[in-house]
């Protein structure tokens, strides 16, 4: 029965790694983006206990039921498969102490593979499968431990509430912040239905104000989806979802007997507008501006009540989000894994990426840093030109890039936001996070590619 043995140094005590890995959240942070899988349920690590996951696309979906046996406390526990494809599987997660601060992390899998003779035949390629996702998963567990052992040496734990935790960047925030111990408190427009969710509804201009008394903090990063054609309707509810949602939230912690200490929320590198090849940092100002530095402008002064209330308050110029979960990459994949991919738009026009990883990691730092506020970059340190972008990423799939696309044809299709979310030159930096001390896990493109896709990452 086939048998694959992933081990990692760490430099945490055994405990701290095995907590981290019973918390909520730990599943999410481990997943890599490349693997369609979603967790439906999960009740703990506990003898007996039971983790419900989806896997597959739709239709093709298949439920997976693992249970948990063998649980050693701060040093092991188990998981086999009750119902999935495999008709035998096997998850041991085993911490060793190596020393006083380290330890070993093993991940074991044994199992059988599905289909008898002709599942043998694949076993080569699910091998390298399994193990390009473990090496991805003890690579973020080392990270994220990391993270919080620099910003939070005596494990306080924050009450955090945090908007737009189902998003593309909540659903990775919130379980970083779960797992480093934190409780987090979900904003939502919709009526609560537990504990941990306050009403936030900038739709009826209703917030429950009295459940975010004595909040640590509040992380704020709802907002309309800005893909998609730029009709008159859709470009009013990306404003008002930024501008009336932020109002109401920065109102509300205003008025607070008990405020929170930070209020970070989200902007983006769209207030610049387009600056060619110039170098943009914080004190930038807006150049060729359109739509997205009106809703930019207008977004970050919406957090100014929290600001004069003598909340902190951060505003997050985030760059382009580089993860196959979505956004850009996302929907760039499937041609170049075709090897119909290639540039869009000028070949000199800079792209401000950033891997989500990092994205986490700088709200985090701005979360704990006390002498950070007002606008902040949030972009690797080396941005490139969509020429590069193209050939790295095209270099690490091991696929040609020459099906280019002209700018024309992107503006007769896309149209405004094309424009201004395609083609618009940034090349932002991220001068106030660099000066105040943040350590990029990716700060160089090919890595940061090579990272989300599971090809080989090292880290920066």
């Amino acid at each position: 029965m086939p048998t694959i043995d992933v081990t990692s140094s760490i430099d945490a005590p055994a405990g701290t790694i095995y907590n981290w890995h019973s918390r909520p959240g730990a599943f999410e942070r481990l997943v890599p983006p490349w693997v369609p899988v979603r967790l439906e349920s999960f009740e703990g690590v506990e003898e007996g206990d039971r983790t419900v996951l989806r896997i597959g696309l739709g239709s093709l979906s298949l439920r997976w039921v693992a249970e948990h046996y063998d649980v050693e406390p701060g040093r092991q526990f188990c998981d086999r498969q009750v119902q999935g494809p495999f008709p035998h599987w096997e998850h041991t997660h085993q911490f060793d102490p190596a020393d006083e601060e380290g330890a070993t992390l093993t991940d074991r899998i044994e199992y059988e593979p599905p289909g008898g003779a002709l599942g043998q035949q694949v076993v080569p390629w699910l091998e390298d499968e399994l193990r390009r996702q473990f090496t991805y998963r003890h690579r973020v567990t080392r990270r994220d431990l990391s993270l919080h052992r620099r910003y939070n040496p005596d494990d306080r734990s924050l009450t955090i509430a945090v908007s737009g935790t189902s998003g593309l960047l909540g659903s990775q925030l919130v379980p970083f912040l779960t797992t480093g111990g934190h409780t987090v408190k979900h904003l939502t427009r919709s009526g609560p239905t537990s504990d941990d969710e306050i009403l936030w509804d900038p739709r009826t201009d209703r917030v429950e104000a009295e459940k975010l008394e004595g909040v640590d903090a509040v992380i704020h990063l709802a907002g309309e989806n800005v893909f998609g054609p730029w009709t008159p309707a859709k470009k009013q509810r990306i404003y008002s979802s930024r501008a009336d949602g932020t109002r109401l939230l920065a109102e509300a912690l205003a008025d607070l007997d008990d405020p929170p200490e930070v209020l970070v929320s989200s902007s983006a590198v769209g207030y610049y507008g387009d600056h060619g090849t110039d170098r943009i940092t914080e004190e930038s100002e807006p150049r060729n501006a359109g739509f997205l530095n009106e809703v930019c402008e207008a977004w970050e002064a919406a957090a100014e009540p929290a600001a004069r209330a003598g909340i902190r308050t951060v505003q997050m110029r985030t760059g382009i989000i580089l993860t196959p979960a979505g956004g850009a990459l996302r929907l760039m994949l499937p041609a170049f894994w075709l090897g119909l991919g290639g540039r869009v738009g000028e070949r000199n026009q800079y792209f401000p990426w950033i891997t989500l990883d990092d994205v986490v990691g700088g709200f985090y730092h701005a979360l704990w840093t006390r002498d950070l506020e007002g606008p902040v970059n949030l972009t690797a340190p080396m941005p490139v030109t969509m020429e590069a972008y193209t050939q790295t990423l095209a270099d690490v799939l091991h696929r040609p890039a020459f099906l280019d696309v002209p700018s024309s044809l992107v503006r007769t299709v896309g149209g405004e936001m094309a424009d201004q979310m395609i083609l618009a030159s940034a090349r932002a930096v991220p001068e106030r996070l660099q000066e105040t001390g943040y350590d990029f896990r990716y700060g160089t493109l090919e890595n940061g590619l090579r990272h989300v896709l599971g090809r080989t990452a090292v880290e920066d």
